[in-house]
């Protein structure tokens, strides 16, 4: 198994804590996210790590991991992000594919591990509440969602009107096995081609969107069902937020920071 983590941007929402350095190295409760993450990866015997950095990326080498750097990081998103990575995509083992800005516990990376899906993704179920404590208005801000029976990734990451659209929200984790690793490169380069990716909006796809057409194209991708153990770090607010509940003794019901 190895990991690519995306850690390219800035996170603007983040400023003034990230003038001076990437998003994934704003400290959460006195560790920065990037630590955390390698924490709970390296706990679980991960070590063949890449790390894709972009703004202020000199300051991922201290993390003694291989560093990819996108050059155009500004304009650019996730996807792109990926791609930069794509020789680790090369089929020779099984790929994680993680946002930086995220926490997690161990055992929201064994649920996802230990799914034999082609493809599979962490979903959290727990994640109204965590909205609740992070906004008045959970649906203005939560993606949908939408598994069949048999757990299969039907809809993900457009505009939600009811709660019913969504059965959990993609945590920013992806399993990839590694004979489908190699198509992955396929699928985005084709993806150049189509009206709606044309010209600067095949850089600027969110891995959302990409999964959206994986689906589309009829990818076996399943979702892994996981309740909570997970915070996603997007803004000031955000940071505030959980700063608050630590000290109040309440993070703990979201997510159990080591």
């Amino acid at each position: 198994m190895r990991a690519i983590i995306l850690a390219a941007g800035q996170g603007t929402r983040l400023a003034p804590h990230t003038n001076d350095r990437p998003k994934c190295l704003v400290e959460l409760a006195g560790q920065s996210m990037l630590s955390r993450q390698l924490a709970v990866l390296g706990e679980l015997g991960i070590d063949d790590i890449v790390l894709v950095g972009g703004y202020r990326s000199d300051q991922l080498a201290g993390f003694g991991h291989k560093v990819v750097r996108n050059q155009d990081f500004a304009t650019t998103n996730m996807v792109h992000s990926l791609f930069c990575a794509r020789e680790a995509l090369d089929g020779s083992d099984d790929v994680l594919i993680a946002y930086s800005d995220i926490v997690y516990e161990a055992r929201v990376l064994e649920a996802l591990l230990a799914s034999a899906g082609a493809v599979s993704v962490a979903v959290n179920t727990a994640w109204r509440a965590l909205w609740q404590a992070r906004m008045d208005d959970p649906l203005s801000d939560a993606e949908s969602l939408i598994l069949g029976p048999d757990g299969r990734l039907l809809e993900i990451g457009q505009k939600a009107s009811d709660y019913a659209q969504i059965q959990g929200q993609y945590m920013g984790l992806i399993k990839v096995a590694a004979a489908e690793a190699p198509k992955l490169a396929q699928v985005h380069d084709h993806m150049a081609g189509l009206p709606r990716y044309a010209g600067a909006a095949h850089g600027n796809m969110y891995l959302t969107d990409f999964l959206q057409q994986l689906c589309d194209l009829d990818w076996p991708i399943f979702g892994v069902k996981i309740a909570g153990g997970w915070l996603e770090v997007d803004s000031v607010e955000d940071l505030a937020i959980y700063h608050r509940l630590a000290e109040q003794g309440e993070l703990d019901r979201f997510c159990l920071l080591a």
